[in-house]
């Protein structure tokens, strides 16, 4: 694409997908092992991971795939967010640690335009599962 002499590297930049801007699956995947040895040994989501979760190369490829779709990169996921987290019991808090570790990686990793894109997506997502579980947990305990 020619750029003219106007056009800043932040413009070029900005025209990128955020999938491109973190370097795309490998870039991902970079982000996203540091943050889940700190889950993995995190005092309140460290059992709960470490529980449920037996194969984690398994899980990495898995949520890079996630991630990469939620990017805007091409991706092999095909879903099941929700119901992965339905059977875990997840309480308000746990979201918070989750999401407070998820902001702290990201602005030790990334440039702070792409730590602020990934910081929302995961707020977005997080305020949407923990909405479905506690739908979840009253209508168990309604019955």
């Amino acid at each position: 694409m020619p750029t003219s002499a106007s056009t800043s590297p932040q413009d070029l930049n900005r025209e990128k997908s955020l999938y491109e801007r973190l370097g795309e699956h490998e870039g991902i995947l970079k982000l996203l092992k540091p943050f889940y040895i700190d889950v993995r040994q995190h005092a309140v989501l460290g059992p709960i991971f470490n529980a449920h979760i037996q194969d984690w190369p398994a899980h990495l490829a898995n949520i890079t795939e996630f991630w990469t779709l939620q990017t805007g990169g091409p991706s092999k996921y095909r879903g099941g967010f929700a119901g992965a987290h339905l059977s875990l019991g997840l309480k308000p808090e746990h979201f918070q640690h989750w999401l407070g570790l998820w902001e702290f990686n990201n602005a030790r990793q990334l440039s702070p335009p792409e730590a602020a894109e990934m910081t929302a997506l995961a707020q977005e997502f997080g305020r949407r599962l923990l909405t479905v579980t506690q739908k979840q947990r009253t209508f168990s305990h309604g019955n």
